[in-house]
């Protein structure tokens, strides 16, 4: 029972440091942190953004020759092992830990950002319309699943296969063998964990703003510091109580209820909105989506440079929920304008 609470004294003590130190900087120095980090994350991504659109298509490659292929049916578990939830839980799971507030948040907020400011279309035309539209889908599609699927299943894996610790390190094994439980393996686990604690961070940030904004529309509460820090304890308090809880108490409840929720809103848009339209437009965004997807993945406008592409597809994470690595509010669009997402 106590066993969960050990730590790992490196990798706890040497994240806490790193988290500590950007926290200070941000505190002591707000104007001058948010000028630093913007343009250390403009020079990372004009050499490297490249790199980081080709990973992406080789994890999407990737998981689905797994997926179609030989491996698909293997079993993440021991041979005789069984689902200990059912298909709709795991669904339900995924959805609230992928997705998150990020979908809320700029279900609307990002295509209409993209109609006003496209990367190539004239804003506020037709052709903006489809191409926020297909640059949203593309976002939030199946690029950002492949990333956690990639994780996911190494996880899972080297985990129950290997019974390796579940930490982003165990994943290397096949690279690193015993190594991974040295130097190299703390420091592989102290990257993951300052990545998602700061994306949670931003998530948790937008999710507030939002709160925020909503009850000051309905009751006229303001928009003020003191109104968004209870809200972050409470919200933390809930996300804790369903950690502790476990994951069949606390966690498949709260993510059952958050996909009920989900579904609810989307039926209601759908029925009180103009319902023939959505469907046609669903419709001819799927179609418009497929048929960009290859082009999309790897189109950096390498001979027509935009500061777009590095502030949305090279930023968000293609997408914008919990777990992805990065944040563009300190992007050049969003200081153009165009609002932050998490990665």
């Amino acid at each position: 029972m106590f066993n969960r609470f050990v730590i790992n004294p490196p990798v706890f003590f040497g994240a806490v440091s790193i988290i500590a130190v950007f926290l200070l900087i941000g505190i002591v120095f707000p104007g001058r942190a948010g000028e630093l980090f913007s343009a250390l994350q403009s020079s990372i991504l004009a050499s490297f953004g490249w790199l980081y659109l080709l990973a992406v298509g080789i994890f999407l490659a990737a998981v689905l020759l797994f997926s179609f292929g030989q491996f698909g049916r293997l079993k993440l578990g021991p041979d005789d092992s069984e689902p200990e939830f059912k298909y709709h839980s795991w669904v339900a799971m995924l959805f609230a830990a992928g997705m998150g507030i990020g979908l809320m948040f700029y279900a609307v907020g990002e295509p209409m950002t993209h109609f006003l400011a496209p990367p190539t279309a004239e804003p506020g035309s037709i052709a903006a319309m489809r191409e926020a539209m297909t640059v949203t889908f593309f976002h939030w599609g199946i690029h950002a699943w492949a990333i956690y699927a990639v994780v996911g299943l190494s996880l899972a894996y080297f985990g129950y296969r290997y019974n390796l610790p579940l930490t982003i390190r165990s994943g290397l094994y096949p690279l690193l063998k015993d190594r991974i439980n040295g130097p190299i393996g703390h420091a592989v686990d102290i990257f993951a964990i300052v990545g998602t604690m700061f994306g949670i961070a931003t998530s948790l940030g937008l999710g507030v703003t939002q709160i925020n904004a909503g009850l000051n529309y309905l009751i006229g509460l303001p928009i003020a510091p003191w109104v968004q820090l209870p809200l972050i304890a409470l919200i933390t308090a809930f996300a804790t109580i369903s950690v502790v809880t476990g994951l069949d108490k606390g966690v498949r409840i709260l993510s059952e209820t958050n996909l009920v929720v989900a579904v609810l809103l989307m039926i209601f848009v759908l029925i009180v909105g103009p319902t023939a339209d959505l469907f046609r437009d669903f419709v001819q965004n799927i179609g418009l989506y497929l048929d960009t997807l290859v082009l999309r993945t790897f189109n950096i406008y390498a001979y027509e440079p935009t500061p777009w592409i590095d502030g949305w597809t090279c930023s968000t994470g293609h997408g914008g929920s919990p777990g992805r690595l990065s944040s563009a509010c300190s992007s050049p669009a969003f200081h153009a304008g165009a609002p932050c997402v998490s990665s």
